[in-house]
């Protein structure tokens, strides 16, 4: 990664697009290691995360999540998702925040030096080249790692630095090891060990 210690940084990160992202790479995504990572190299000035949500609470499953951004150094961005029907009468939702994403950026662009957009939409790419032309560097972090690759090749181009998400997996995927590791090991009781021996021994 491209960066440096003394540059005011802004990261912008594409809710869902980014969650996609992670998920087709097979991890999930500490955002206190995330925000750890780029606090330790840059002058974080702020982190955005934007996402649409429901208007009904049983299908936004990530709820726990932007309540927990929202009280962990994260600025959660909201707008409610629109609800569609298709041809086959089913229900569909419908949430993009590039507008939200884009006004955010170009209104503080003049307290920042670099800009890191988590998202590959190639809908971005017209605010990465207005923002060069204000002088500031832009990072995308998607991913090329997949079958079918999570980034436009439009805006990788655009940008002046690419990471690879995998390449980060490291540093701010969730640990589960750890975990596991801690959990104290359950002791079978002799039932259970007994119905065990007879399924091995193909006894029913």
């Amino acid at each position: 990664m491209k960066l440096y210690p003394n540059e005011r940084t802004l990261l912008l990160i594409d809710g869902a697009n980014f969650h996609a992202t992670a998920k087709s790479l097979g991890f999930d995504i500490d955002y206190r290691r995330l925000l750890d990572l780029f606090r330790s190299k840059v002058r974080l000035v702020r982190a955005h995360y934007y996402t649409a949500i429901p208007e009904e609470p049983e299908y936004f499953a990530t709820r726990p999540l932007v309540d927990w951004l929202d009280y962990n150094g994260y600025s959660v961005i909201t707008k409610p998702m629109k609800e569609l029907t298709d041809a086959g009468g089913r229900k569909k939702f419908k949430g993009n925040m590039d507008v939200e994403l884009a006004v955010d950026a170009m209104r503080m662009a003049n307290q920042l030096d670099h800009i890191i957009i988590f998202s590959g939409d190639g809908n971005l790419r017209s605010l990465v080249a207005a923002l060069q032309e204000l002088g500031k560097r832009i990072t995308v972090v998607s991913t090329l790692r997949t079958d079918s690759p999570m980034i436009s090749d439009e805006l990788r181009r655009q940008a002046d630095h690419f990471i690879d998400l995998a390449d980060l997996g490291n540093e701010i995927s969730r640990v589960f090891a750890d975990v596991v590791a801690k959990q104290p090991v359950k002791k079978r009781t002799t039932t259970q060990a007994r119905d065990l021996a007879k399924i091995d021994d193909g006894d029913n």
